[in-house]
C-alpha cells in the first residue's frame, strides 16, 4: 500500500518468518484454471514451503522438515 493511498486493503498477506503466508481480510483462492478454492474462514495459513498434505493450506510440515525461508529480502 503506497502512504498516499487511504484506503484500507480488501486483504493483507502476513509472510511468517520460515513459515505459512497468513491471509487475513476478502479474499478469493482459485486454482490456476480459475475455480474457486473453499477458504471457509477470513484468515488461512497457505503453504509457504510446498510439502504440506492439504496444498494450498499450510498443515505444519515445514516444522518438521526444517523449512526456511529466503534471507535476501529487498528493503
Amino acid at each position: 500500500m503506497r502512504s498516499e493511498d487511504t484506503t484500507a486493503p480488501a486483504a493483507t498477506i502476513t509472510p511468517y518468518q520460515d513459515g505459512p503466508l497468513l491471509v487475513r481480510g476478502d479474499f478469493a483462492l482459485v486454482t490456476p484454471d480459475g475455480r474457486a478454492i473453499d477458504a471457509r474462514r477470513g484468515t488461512v495459513a497457505l503453504c509457504r514451503c510446498g510439502k504440506s498434505a492439504l496444498k494450498p493450506f499450510c498443515d505444519g510440515t515445514h516444522k518438521a522438515i526444517g523449512f526456511r525461508a529466503g534471507t535476501d529480502r529487498e528493503a
